[in-house]
């Protein structure tokens, strides 16, 4: 994954248009939830923030936790 990966090549996109990438990904772990899953990001990092306000790289963390999941769009399987 790495030598195919690393160097960046396939695709270059900052992290707000691969959070609106994952919106076109049916995510095996949750097929049926009704709502996008740039969504569920949001969500993670809001409640991150409230748990922690503190935190500000956890904030960020909880918002780029799943982008990954973009390679299934590549595929590569979920």
């Amino acid at each position: 994954q790495s030598a195919q990966y690393g160097s960046c090549s396939l695709r270059k996109m900052g992290a707000m248009e691969a959070l609106e990438l994952l919106d076109q990904l049916v995510d095996e772990s949750d097929p049926d939830v009704d709502f996008p899953n740039s969504y569920h990001a949001y969500q993670t990092a809001e409640g991150i923030r409230k748990a922690h306000p503190d935190k500000d790289w956890f904030h960020l963390v909880g918002l780029l936790h799943d982008l990954g999941k973009v390679l299934a769009l590549f595929g590569e399987p979920q």
